[in-house]
């Protein structure tokens, strides 16, 4: 047969080659835990128990965003388990004083978490220390500050009407207000993100600060605001589950730092800065979620399930390093 009878090789649709590898595998994988999922129990994917694990992965959803904004600058943030439980204790803690406390409860929070935001991006941003180091030593802090204020015990206030209802009250028949806040939040991540100025100045941060500084991007405080954007998420990420548990507990964001990460790299975001999407986030959220709920059914001890985390930040830190914009 000649070149000019020969049939032109198929090629996919459009919006098939647009899709990044990771995402589309991040869905694949998805799919797969649904199907291994209902061999354990039936009812595995009824409505109801998909809409309560898209519930709880609402919560993981809000801190991931926040911990999203940090990695694609190339930076990391440990400091959200203490951002986690320091915004849900405060809130509590604020609820206790009278009906004013109660309308400050959440707002007072969010600030707190943005306190620890605004001590890590100054020490990156401005005093240069590794973010690794810097949000280490803020966990620390805020942990040792949240022991001398509860006397090491738990703390005996209880969640607002409000925080409930935002976690676990129904706004829309059918859809519960945490899912109703992740697609609030994500969608003004996505705008922040992809149609303003701050979103470009994180992507160019993450690609080459050095570039970035040059062309006139003011990165110290790019890189500020989104430590304390990234401490706010994480602060109201732990007062809605302080809402969602009645209560604030003082290890309610331990379980939080792994999967934060591992959802952010599992779609697609580069821990090495400069490129991913937030629906590579949604889907690397639902799948840390499912995934948390198969371990669990299959009674996966704790020690099990961090160290499923850690590998796939390894493997996913490892591909990213070799691939060859990153060489």
């Amino acid at each position: 047969m000649s070149d000019a009878t020969r049939e032109p090789p198929m090629t996919p649709p459009k919006f098939l080659r647009r899709l990044d590898p990771a995402i589309s595998t991040a869905f694949a994988c998805i799919i797969l835990l649904l199907a291994i999922g209902s061999f354990y129990s039936t009812s595995f994917l009824s409505p109801e128990y998909l809409l309560q694990q898209l519930k709880v992965a609402s919560f993981l959803g809000v801190i991931a965003t926040g911990m999203m904004i940090v990695i694609l600058l190339g930076q990391i943030d440990l400091s959200v388990p203490w951002a986690v439980a320091v915004g849900g204790m405060m809130a509590c803690a604020a609820a206790a004083y009278g009906p004013t406390g109660e309308i400050l409860a959440i707002p007072f929070g969010i600030l707190c978490g943005m306190v620890i935001g605004l001590a890590n991006g100054i020490g990156v941003a401005y005093l240069r220390i590794p973010s690794m180091i810097i949000t280490l030593a803020t966990n620390a802090v805020a942990q040792g500050l949240m022991v001398v204020y509860t006397g090491g015990f738990s703390p005996q206030d209880s969640a607002t009407s409000a925080m409930r209802y935002l976690a676990t009250g129904f706004l829309l028949p059918g859809v519960p207000n945490a899912v109703l806040i992740w697609v609030v939040v994500g969608a003004a991540a996505v705008f922040v993100l992809t149609r303003t100025t701050f979103g470009r100045c994180v992507y160019g941060i993450g690609n080459r600060e050095r570039a970035a500084y040059l062309s006139g991007i003011n990165t110290r405080r790019i890189v500020l605001i989104a430590f304390v954007v990234s401490g706010a998420l994480s602060a109201f990420g732990g007062t809605l589950l302080a809402g969602y548990a009645s209560k604030a507990a003082q290890s309610m964001g331990d379980t939080y730092l792994l999967p934060s990460i591992a959802a952010v790299v599992l779609g697609g975001t580069s821990i090495l800065g400069g490129k991913g999407s937030y629906l590579g986030t949604v889907a690397g959220v639902i799948l840390i979620t499912l995934l948390q709920s198969i371990l669990s059914v299959m009674q996966m001890p704790e020690a099990g399930r961090q160290i499923i985390y850690g590998v796939v930040i390894i493997a996913m830190l490892l591909l990213y390093g070799r691939s060859p914009a990153n060489r």
